[in-house]
């Protein structure tokens, strides 16, 4: 590895549109932090690029020298994927228009841009695509990893909607990847993570949604959790593909729908969810809340976009955040009983379990379809540990492994990408299964280096 010199990196600076930023600069740990405050690393260089020439460029300054490479888009990882000790982080923060087209229902998005300037725009024109949950996310990690929320059901994976990608490979090629251009590449691109390239323009699918749509939450005190459980698991058997309900558990927020002393009290929550308004759904979400006796029931017509931005004061940067995540095709009675044994043993008022409702159309794709293979994943359970104290590190964590050890029985053994911590590398062909050794050829095809290995690392092929 070579050293960084003052005279490169003058010259690295020299040759950026955007801001390149040292340890000393002012700016330079605002650019370090990221959303998870567990991951404390010190980059050697920041470029902040504000444009794909600057991306070539940082790229090759950092290949050429040997340097470790991140890239950060969102920086919302919980691996913390986002930074590198010691080398050089290509910054994509600063590059985040979104296009919409309109007629054609096309999104055109740089790799910068978070789930709020997406739907910002989209939402202007009645459209959106399937994203995540929280609206700080990054739109490139989130669809690289194959991307899910609440339009899933009804639209497929984020990495479904996907048409195309403009990436810059390892050796500095600008290639646009699609179905009909190296489509390998496009292949891997959804759901293979950050291993192939940067991806500095996405074009994503766009279709009819809001701006306003049926959304809310039924709360449910912890003592119902089994038999509304039980009773929810027997509903999704006929649910439409129209109508999403999530599974939360935790001590309940200050929700001004509940009465104040449940405020902190364990609850289950049930965040329910269509892009549709009918009286078809209502009656079904009148049955939901016959599920038990709610504590609280706050379901109607809402903002998209607000919906999309319901969750984000329970997610706000700068708490220390530990995951742990299974993926199931089914909820036995023994799993019930495990979920709930577990949360009545969070650790802080902040954590939670969930469980993320799939099928409908994110199933109906084959598993070799696209990087992202866990089409049979009905739930995708995440253990959300999340504290402030680095006291509490070892008993927080410590909660979230026990949960996820007495669960494993019942899960598929598979995992969603972007789910893995740190400290799970091990587990990185559980999240690929039958679909690993294609992405490691592709791997070899276009860095067979490892250039691009702060990730859930994908090997290249021998």
């Amino acid at each position: 590895m070579d050293t960084v010199t003052n005279g490169h990196v003058d010259a690295l600076r020299a040759a950026l549109r955007g801001q390149l930023l040292q340890a000393g600069d002012a700016g330079y740990d605002g650019a370090r932090a990221v959303w998870n405050a567990m991951i404390d690393r010190h980059p050697a260089l920041i470029a902040r690029c504000a444009g794909t020439a600057d991306v070539r460029t940082a790229l090759a300054y950092a290949r050429d020298r040997g340097l470790p490479l991140a890239v950060r888009g969102g920086g919302h990882n919980i691996a913390g994927s986002a930074l590198c000790n010691d080398g050089l982080v290509i910054d994509l923060s600063a590059m985040r228009s979104v296009h919409i087209d309109p007629r054609q229902r096309r999104a055109h998005v740089e790799g910068g841009a978070t789930l709020h300037d997406f739907d910002h725009e989209a939402q202007a024109f009645g459209l959106a695509t399937p994203l995540g949950i929280n609206s700080t996310t990054g739109v490139a990690g989130l669809t690289l990893g194959g991307g899910f929320g609440w339009l899933s059901r009804t639209l497929g994976l984020t990495a479904d909607n996907l048409l195309a990608a403009d990436v810059v490979t390892a050796d500095g090629q600008f290639l646009h990847a699609s179905a009909t251009e190296h489509r390998d590449l496009f292949w891997a691109l959804r759901g293979g993570g950050g291993n192939f390239g940067v991806v500095t323009r996405f074009e994503f699918q766009l279709h009819p949604v809001g701006p306003h749509v049926t959304a809310g939450l039924i709360v449910f005190p912890a003592a119902q959790a089994r038999a509304v459980l039980t009773k929810y698991r027997d509903f999704v058997d006929g649910m439409p593909d129209e109508l999403t309900v999530w599974v939360v558990l935790r001590k309940a927020p200050p929700l001004p729908f509940l009465a104040q002393e449940v405020h902190g009290q364990d609850v289950l929550v049930l965040p329910v969810f269509s892009p549709v308004q009918s009286a078809a759904m209502q009656e079904a979400i009148d049955r939901i809340g016959r599920f038990g006796q709610p504590l609280g029931m706050h379901v109607g017509a809402m903002p998209y976009a607000a919906w999309q931005q319901a969750f984000d004061a329970l997610l706000v940067p700068g708490a220390r955040n530990y995951w742990k995540s299974h993926n199931f095709t089914q909820l036995s009675d023994s799993a019930i009983d495990t979920v709930i044994r577990h949360a009545g043993r969070l650790p802080t008022p902040q954590c939670e379990i969930f469980l993320g409702l799939l099928g409908a159309q994110a199933s109906r794709p084959a598993p070799q379809d696209t990087a992202y293979p866990h089409r049979d994943a009905l739930y995708v359970m995440n253990v959300h540990t999340r504290w402030d104290e680095p006291a509490d590190d070892a008993r927080c964590i410590a909660w979230a492994r026990d949960f996820f050890n007495d669960a494993a029985p019942y899960a598929t053994g598979s995992v969603y990408v972007n789910f893995l911590t740190d400290d799970e590398s091990g587990r990185t062909a559980d999240a690929y299964g039958a679909n690993y050794p294609r992405l490691a050829r592709i791997k070899q095809q276009y860095d067979p280096a490892n250039l691009f290995r702060a990730n859930q690392n994908i090997c290249p092929a021998a």
